[in-house]
């Protein structure tokens, strides 16, 4: 959800506004290759999930489903409704959803911090902030992961140099 990350990626994303996914929920349940739970919307009757919708240009729709991974643990969907917080109605948009999930995976923190920073950026309601925070996540041992320090440089550009700044202590395992 973070503006200027998806720019890096499609620049030419712009924010249409926010938006709810009705019947939806957001879990960290699809299988990464290094181990963790990456997100995605699972179906959840009496759930709805908020979120940014973005406006991208046709032609940068193939770096965008290169870095959501579409086809490899993803599938793009081109006709998701959502419900636009403005007030005018639904909208058939793209998103990604996993196409295996384990309910038993976990974030890194630096990917939970990624989604939280997005939350804020574009001012979603503080509930939804809290359950979000109430995700456990687990501690990247691995220092060197190019994910991970991407991930912490586009953070600090954003002014969160320290992830606590972000998370609770809900964690598992080190």
């Amino acid at each position: 959800m973070l503006t200027q990350r998806l720019r890096a990626r499609c620049p030419s994303a712009t924010v249409l506004g926010t938006a709810t996914a009705q019947g939806y929920d957001l879990q960290f349940s699809k299988p990464s290759i290094d181990g963790s739970g990456k997100a995605t919307l699972t179906s959840a009757e009496h759930t709805n999930t908020p979120g940014v919708l973005f406006k991208i240009e046709r032609r940068h729709l193939q770096a965008l489903d290169r870095a959501e991974g579409a086809g490899k643990g993803y599938d793009r969907f081109d006709d998701f409704e959502v419900h636009l917080h403005s007030g005018d109605g639904a909208e058939a948009v793209v998103t990604y959803l996993a196409t295996e999930t384990n309910a038993g995976l976990s974030p890194y923190d630096w990917y939970l911090g990624l989604v939280l920073a997005g939350a804020h950026q574009h001012a979603l309601e503080d509930a939804y902030i809290g359950r979000l925070r109430a995700h456990l996540h687990e501690f990247d041992s691995n220092l060197d992961r190019p994910s991970r320090i991407d991930a912490l440089k586009a953070l600090a550009a954003h002014g969160y140099r320290d992830l606590s700044d972000l998370l609770e202590t809900k964690h598992t395992g080190s």
